[in-house]
C-alpha cells in the first residue's frame, strides 16, 4: 500500500524522549559499576559511549564485554536503582502539548519502548498522557537486545491506515532510527537523552534539540 488513503503516524520512544529520565539511567548505570566495582561515569562520557546491545556499551567501557554473572549482577542493580529515581522525573518539555496536538488533528501516535511492558503500561498511565496513543507496547522478553524485531512487531499490531512509508520514530538513540530503517519508517533523533549529537548524527537522519522540532520534521518526513 502507498501513501494514498493512509495517515501520517508517530512511534515515540520513552525513556529520555518524551520520559525527561537520563539523569536517572546515569545514577542507575553508577549504581551497576559499583556493584562490580567500575568506576562511576559522567554524562557526558554515558553520552559518548552509549550504544545498543547493552552488552556492548558495557564493554566500550570495561575493555571486554562482562561475563554472563556480571551482565545479571548489573543489569537486575540497574532496574532496581532505576526504578528508585524514575520517580523524580518529568515529561520532556512540551510533551502533553504536542501529543495533544497531533491526536486534536486526527493523526495517529503509539509509543514503543525498550522498558518491559508490564513496567511501562502502569508508568504512562501514572504520568497522564496513555490515551493520546492507539498503542503503548514495552519490551517482551529479556533486556539489552535491540528494537528492530519489537518494531516489527508494534507495526504489524497496528490498524492498517498505518503504514511504514508514513510512518516516523522520534527516539533519542541510533536504534530507534535503525529500528525505524527495519521496517521501512523514517527516523528524527532527539539529542535531549542517550547520545551524543555527534553520534546521533552518524545515523545520517534529522537530529534536533527538542521534540518541537522533532514533530515538524515528522510531518515534513511522513507527508
Amino acid at each position: 500500500m502507498g501513501k494514498q488513503g493512509t495517515q501520517a503516524h508517530l512511534v515515540w520512544d520513552w525513556n529520555g524522549t518524551l520520559l525527561d529520565d537520563i539523569s536517572a539511567v546515569v545514577e542507575a548505570t553508577n549504581a551497576a559499576f559499583a556493584e562490580i566495582g567500575l568506576e562511576p561515569i559522567t554524562l557526558a562520557r554515558y553520552r559518548e559511549l552509549y550504544c545498543i546491545p547493552i552488552p556492548r556499551f558495557y564493554e566500550r567501557l570495561m575493555g571486554r564485554l562482562p561475563s554472563d554473572a556480571e551482565w545479571t549482577v548489573m543489569d537486575e542493580a540497574f532496574h532496581r536503582h532505576y526504578v528508585e529515581h524514575r520517580v523524580g522525573c518529568g515529561l520532556t518539555e512540551g510533551v502533553e502539548e504536542l501529543l495533544r496536538e497531533w491526536q486534536l488533528a486526527g493523526r495517529s501516535q503509539s509509543l514503543l519502548s525498550m522498558y518491559g511492558h508490564e513496567q511501562l503500561v502502569p508508568v504512562v498511565r501514572g504520568y497522564g498522557i496513555e490515551s493520546r496513543f492507539v498503542r503503548v507496547d514495552g519490551r517482551t522478553g529479556p533486556s539489552g537486545g535491540t528494537k528492530a524485531l519489537h518494531m516489527e512487531r508494534h507495526l504489524r499490531a497496528l490498524s492498517a491506515s498505518v503504514v511504514p512509508e508514513r510512518t516516523v520514530v522520534i527516539g533519542d538513540a541510533v536504534d530507534d532510527a535503525l529500528a525505524a530503517a527495519h521496517v521501512g519508517a523514517r527516523a528524527v533523533l532527539f539529542t535531549g537523552g542517550s547520545h551524543s549529537r555527534s553520534s546521533l548524527e552518524s545515523v545520517g537522519v534529522p537530529v534536533v534539540d527538542t521534540l518541537g522540532e522533532a514533530v515538524g520534521e515528522a510531518l515534513r518526513l511522513a507527508s
